[in-house]
């Protein structure tokens, strides 16, 4: 087991608390470059698909595990980014600031949206993000002058400096590179005030107001902060997929991102990969265990709606913590192993004195 001695403030800050993060991380960034040269093209593609939902599962972190508010609408803002970048790439704006812009509009939106956060919590919250996805939904089917209406629109590839990101390993590199830029955003901003007022708020929001914290300005930024990153994934969706509709970002879609960020790990940046990987791993495994079921489950409607609820399930039940959460578990028990003792992770209900109900 590693103890830490910290001798600087600044060790308080850094981003990677040891050597062993450094050796990691590198490792990990290492194999991500080089994987265009040993994957073949259809799990490269896969690959992008998992960065794209990592950078949306970044920005629903930050609102629902740092901050806690759960939105139901996050599908949306995915929709409001893909379309933007769409509209101004085929207006003829270039591919990053068309990209900047479609940020800065998912971002107004959801400091729109986040403003009902500031008098609703809970599951009333949910309720209110939940019809702003329904309304944007018929706002995109309708507004066909724009978005095409439910015959969709084809999406142009991104093109930068002359190349023409079209094909999968350009993309995959596009796809990387923001994913890293979002990722150390993301940190950079849990260490600063901002996000450390984000995590004060979603532990008690009596308690930091009393230390100061502008509670409603601190809500409404981690919703347009969190749109911004799902805006920018949108974008890089709409490009991957070459084509968009509205029935892409529905309900359906927004369900799917919150249960990235459930089963992920909560509260925690590995909890969004981790998150990202289950939703595109689990389908292929779905599709490859059909072979070996019954004809009757193997072929039956929905199998892949009941397999995500029963997986949902069975974390909410024996790992609220998720992925993540279970392998910081193991990590600890190989490190203290054979003096692990059991109920060591025996969950414990706290509370506040400050946020009791009277």
């Amino acid at each position: 087991m590693r103890f830490l001695f910290k001798t600087r403030y600044e060790q308080d800050i850094a981003l990677a608390r040891h050597g062993g993060h450094l050796f990691w991380y590198g490792l990990l960034l290492v194999a991500l470059v080089v994987a265009p040269f040993l994957l073949p093209q259809y799990w490269l593609e896969q690959l992008s698909f998992v960065l794209i939902y990592a950078i949306v599962g970044l920005g629903l972190m930050l609102l629902s595990g740092f901050t806690g508010l759960f939105s139901m609408g996050h599908g949306a803002f995915m929709g409001v980014g893909a379309y933007a970048q769409v509209f101004f790439v085929a207006a003829g704006v270039p591919f990053p600031l068309a990209m900047i812009l479609a940020m800065f509009i998912s971002a107004a939106v959801g400091f729109m949206v986040g403003l009902p956060a500031l008098r609703v919590k809970g599951i009333y919250l949910a309720i209110s993000t939940l019809s702003f996805g329904f309304i944007l939904e018929e706002i995109l089917a309708r507004w066909e002058s724009v978005t095409g209406g439910n015959a969709g629109v084809h999406v142009q590839p991104p093109v930068l400096f002359a190349v023409n990101f079209n094909t999968p390993v350009l993309f995959y590199a596009l796809c990387l590179t923001l994913t890293v830029l979002s990722t150390l955003g993301v940190l950079n901003l849990l260490r600063a005030p901002t996000g450390r007022a984000f995590v004060a708020v979603r532990d008690s929001e009596i308690s930091a107001q009393s230390m100061g914290i502008h509670v409603a300005r601190t809500k409404t930024l981690s919703f347009a902060i969190s749109a911004a990153l799902a805006g920018l994934g949108g974008a890089l969706y709409a490009h991957k997929l070459q084509f968009i509709s509205p029935d892409q970002f529905s309900l359906l879609q927004s369900i799917e991102l919150l249960m990235l960020v459930v089963i992920g790990g909560l509260g925690s940046i590995h909890g969004a990969f981790l998150g990202a990987i289950f939703l595109i791993v689990m389908p292929q495994l779905i599709a490859i265990s059909k072979d070996f079921l019954p004809a009757m489950v193997g072929q039956a409607p929905g199998l892949q709606s009941v397999v995500y609820g029963l997986v949902l399930i069975l974390f909410v039940l024996f790992e609220p913590l998720g992925i993540y959460g279970r392998w910081l578990k193991i990590r600890t028990w190989l490190e203290i192993f054979p003096f692990y003792r059991q109920d060591m992770f025996r969950r414990q209900k706290t509370f506040l004195k400050s946020d009791r109900l009277k």
